[in-house]
Parts: structure tokens; sequence; C-alpha cells
């Protein structure tokens, strides 16, 4: 009892889905599955229901007495990433410890009176400011508050900026 072609291929039709069909509609249901999580992420970005208004808390980090700090003195917070320099008219600015080229930890060099990048050795003065390239902008600070002579830093708001101005430093 030989069966031809097409009375084979009729009876798999007839009994149900074949073969090449079942994946075919696998491989569409996988294609608008995998679309619409596409869509649900582009959703959430958009969309992620944060409040871009806000200001975030103040992350106060309480450094000493203001007169425990010497004009023209740096001294490293490591912990809250950044170091306190006096400068020699009492003005205080916290500076980040991160350079502004590549983010590598720069370190204060108290012979040279200078920060410095180990990775690409651009140097800063003590108000952060370039004195040697490829460093473009001068180091990031984080605002000093001064309360009863207690010098606090808030860790909580770096500000990024091009050049040092006098406005950046708080005086006790």
């Amino acid at each position: 009892m030989k069966k031809t072609v097409q009375e084979i291929a009729e009876r798999n039709t007839s009994d149900g889905i074949n073969r090449r069909d079942f994946f075919g509609m696998a491989w569409k249901a996988l294609g608008i599955l995998a679309g619409l999580e596409a869509s649900g992420m582009i959703i959430s970005y958009f969309f992620s229901g944060k409040n871009k208004n806000t200001n975030p808390p103040k992350q106060l980090l309480e450094a000493g007495p203001a007169n425990a700090f010497l004009p023209g003195s740096v001294t490293a917070f490591m912990g809250g990433r950044f170091y306190l320099a006096r400068q020699q008219d009492g003005g205080f600015i916290a500076l980040s410890l991160r350079c502004t080229h590549l983010g590598c930890s720069v370190s204060w060099e108290e012979n040279k009176k200078r920060f410095i990048c180990p990775c690409h050795s651009s140097a800063f003065d003590i108000r952060g400011e370039v004195l040697n390239p490829p460093a473009a902008r001068a180091l990031d600070y984080y605002p000093v508050l001064i309360e009863n002579g207690v010098v606090k830093v808030d860790i909580g708001t770096l500000k990024e900026r091009k050049t040092f101005r006098k406005e950046q430093l708080i005086y006790a």
C-alpha cells in the first residue's frame, strides 16, 4: 500500500498543524513579544515617573571648626570624595577629587602646592584651576556652609564649573 506524496501532505494538513506552520507561528509570536518589550522599555524611559524639578536633599558632612584649617592648607576627606582647600585669604572651597579629564583621582602635592592627576598628568592649583592640560576645565566643587564657626560640606551636590570664580569661596 504505497501512498503518494500528495496523499501524505493532505493527511498532515487534515490532522492539524504541520511543523513548518508551527515554527512560523512561534517566530511571529516571539517577534510580537520582543516588539512589546522594546516598546515597554522606550515608554518607561520617557515616562519614568521621576520628578525632575526636585532638588536632592542636602547631605552635610561636618569637616570641623573653621579655625582648625590654616590659610593655604588642603585637607583630604576621602570618605566625602573631596579636598577642603582654605585659600590664603581665608576662603574655603571643597574640591572634588575626580579629574575633569577622565575621572581619575587627583592627589595633593604639598611641596609643589598643586593637585596632580596620575593618569595623564593634568595639574590644578589650590583653587582647582587647570595648570597643565589635558584637563580642559577646573575641578568640580561641593557647596560649603559655615554655621557657628563649623565648616560643613554638602556632598550630595556636586557642581561643575569651567573656571574658578571668587563667588565659589565661602568665608568664616
